[in-house]
């Protein structure tokens, strides 16, 4: 760096997005384990260089690309009550059913790379249950929520659900799923 000023070219909005993007759809299109540097590259119109000196993997990549999804897909309701907020915040969430094979992806290379995990945990997956526990704090702050509740637990019961159903695909993720889980979580606050 030379003063305030990093070397090198800025990073162009359009061509970040564009990468992501890419990403994205070759990540839909073939899955996570035939996903390549070279593929996003290609179907971005960028270079490989490009990428490597933005990004160290193509896992990073695709979090970034998921983080910004989850940033515009899923707001974080305030519609005055727990009841409400909560179940549309999570029918918003499993309508995102779509991303599985993106997160799915994310958490086997997670389980597989540690400096991957600390990134995916710390960027995305408590960047979630922040979100979520803003919901549950303006509820508490409403006396919505009993003092002697634990909202970590309820967060993790959220997300075990969310997790466990995305990786063994047993059973679906949808509005209805949303829903019934909303209810549950509302039965255990009270």
């Amino acid at each position: 760096m030379v003063g305030d000023k990093p070397l090198g070219r800025p990073r162009s909005e359009d061509r970040r997005r564009a990468i992501l993007s890419a990403a994205v759809d070759e990540l839909r299109d073939k899955g996570y384990a035939a996903l390549t540097i070279e593929g996003i590259a290609a179907r971005a119109g960028a270079g490989k260089q490009t990428i490597y000196r933005w990004w160290p993997s193509k896992a990073d990549v695709v979090l970034e690309a998921m983080l910004d999804e989850a940033a515009t897909a899923i707001a974080i309701p305030d519609r005055g009550s727990l009841s409400q907020d909560l179940r549309g915040f999570l029918v918003e969430t499993f309508r995102q059913r779509g991303q599985r094979p993106v997160l799915v992806g994310l958490m086997a290379q997670a389980l597989l790379d540690p400096v991957f995990a600390e990134a995916f945990r710390d960027r995305f997956l408590f960047g979630r249950r922040a979100a979520l526990r803003q919901i549950f704090q303006r509820a508490a702050a409403r006396g919505e929520i009993a003092a002697d509740v634990d909202p970590e637990l309820l967060i993790d019961v959220v997300y075990g659900v969310l997790w466990y159903r995305l990786l063994l695909d047993h059973a679906p993720l949808d509005d209805d799923a949303g829903r019934q889980l909303a209810e549950l979580v509302l039965r255990a606050v009270r």
